[in-house]
């Protein structure tokens, strides 16, 4: 999409992108693909994102093996991880023990901590949904959740993402946690399922609302400018 128009020279290096909504009409996609692109560009460096300014062509590709690979974005990995962890969690509450239900306890009140630092939450976090994963007593389930989250780390374009959740300070729900365990302590799949969807769910949702907030935030801090230039001329 925005890779070939760049790669054609339908944009010059220093153009301004249009803008998100333009985007998505323009290809017939949804805001969020538009987003997931422009995160995947952002990261191989084909564009610039200014505050208050908008998305400007850094550099072209080339011919070669410049083209991005789109491996996995964040909101791929939460649609994968929202069918497998969900799975995971069915499977856990018929062979969870009572100890790991104890661990899972601990954990939610460490997450509940309002002075732990994001850094802290985000590995408890991981182990929450790890030790649900161990629970199922299958080997290639654990293995395969561990990876989900080795990606969210390791994935440039999930880094990328995650990191403005960080900076409009999203954190992982509570409620949707103890709302999970409640499940899990019922020994009951179908719950479990639900309440693990439910969270992924969630956390979906507030990753486009940290792409949304960086939108608004920008929008803000254009009009201060705006109004400090106005001030400024009025005094004069």
């Amino acid at each position: 999409m925005l890779h070939d128009q760049l790669a054609s020279g339908h944009y010059a290096v220093g153009d301004r992108l249009p803008a998100e909504r333009e985007l998505s009409v323009a290809h017939g996609v949804s805001r969020p693909a538009v987003r997931e692109a422009l995160i995947a560009l952002e990261v191989q460096g084909f564009v610039e994102v200014r505050v208050g300014s908008g998305a400007f062509v850094r550099r072209l590709p080339g011919d070669g093996d410049d083209r991005p690979g789109f491996a996995i974005t964040a909101f791929e990995l939460t649609e994968a991880r929202m069918v497998f962890e969900g799975e995971a969690a069915a499977l856990a509450a018929l062979h969870i023990t009572d100890a790991e239900l104890a661990e899972l306890a601990r954990l939610i009140e460490l997450i509940e901590q309002p002075d732990l630092p994001f850094e802290a939450a985000e590995a408890a976090d991981r182990a929450f949904h790890l030790l649900i994963a161990h629970a199922t007593r299958n080997a290639a389930v654990e293995m395969t959740i561990n990876q989900f989250w080795q990606i969210r780390t390791s994935s440039p374009e999930c880094a990328l993402l995650h990191k403005k959740a960080r900076s409009a300070n999203v954190r992982p729900v509570m409620d949707e946690h103890s709302a999970i365990l409640i499940a899990l302590r019922t020994r009951d799949p179908v719950k479990s399922r639900q309440a693990m969807r439910a969270h992924l769910n969630a956390v979906m949702d507030h990753l486009l609302f940290a792409t949304e907030e960086q939108v608004i935030e920008n929008a803000r801090r254009s009009l201060d400018s705006a109004r400090a230039r106005y001030r400024a001329v009025s005094k004069v």
